[in-house]
């Protein structure tokens, strides 16, 4: 299963808060999936790649509580939390980096801190998709609310690919 983190409706489409919901977006684009349903309070989509059943989660609670719906599919999926994925944004990694890990702590990621918790465990795969640190003068909540510059549209788009890359192999 894999997640996109992100925060519904238009007003944050474009935002760093988003970039799980983008790569998502990218992956089901990639996929030739479509998020044609509402499950458990999350867009869905489902298929299959490389002889692996997938099911693309976008939950459209805000991001604090999205491992409501997460934990939610993961049951009705039989999942379990060695097979979520979570795309997610960082701003511990720098613009168009990205990293991944399974488990740990959350870093101050709200998101991440809400999966882990209705998981009952930290311990899945988190792919950090970076959106840099905010300038020293500006909080980082409105940080990551706002959208990306017209010049960090490249860096956003290298990072996008590498982490569908990323999150598309299961070896």
């Amino acid at each position: 299963m894999l997640i996109g983190l992100g925060n519904p409706g238009p007003k944050y489409a474009r935002t760093r808060h988003n970039a799980g919901f983008m790569a998502l977006d990218r992956i089901g684009e990639m996929l030739g999936l479509r998020f044609d349903r509402e499950m458990l309070g999350a867009f869905v989509a489902r298929g299959e790649t490389g002889g692996h059943e997938v099911a693309l989660v976008k939950p459209q609670t805000y991001m604090n509580l999205s491992g409501g719906p997460v934990a939610a599919l993961a049951r009705k999926f039989s999942i379990k939390p060695d097979g979520v994925t979570v795309l997610h944004d960082d701003i511990d990694v720098p613009l168009g980096k990205v990293k991944d890990k399974i488990g740990g702590g959350a870093g101050g990621h709200n998101g991440v801190s809400s999966v882990a918790q209705h998981l009952g465990t930290p311990d899945f795969r988190r792919i950090r998709i970076g959106v840099g640190r905010p300038p020293e003068w500006q909080d980082a909540a409105d940080y990551v609310l706002a959208s990306f510059e017209p010049s960090e549209e490249m860096a956003l788009k290298a990072a996008i690919e590498e982490s569908c890359r990323r999150a598309l192999d299961f070896s």
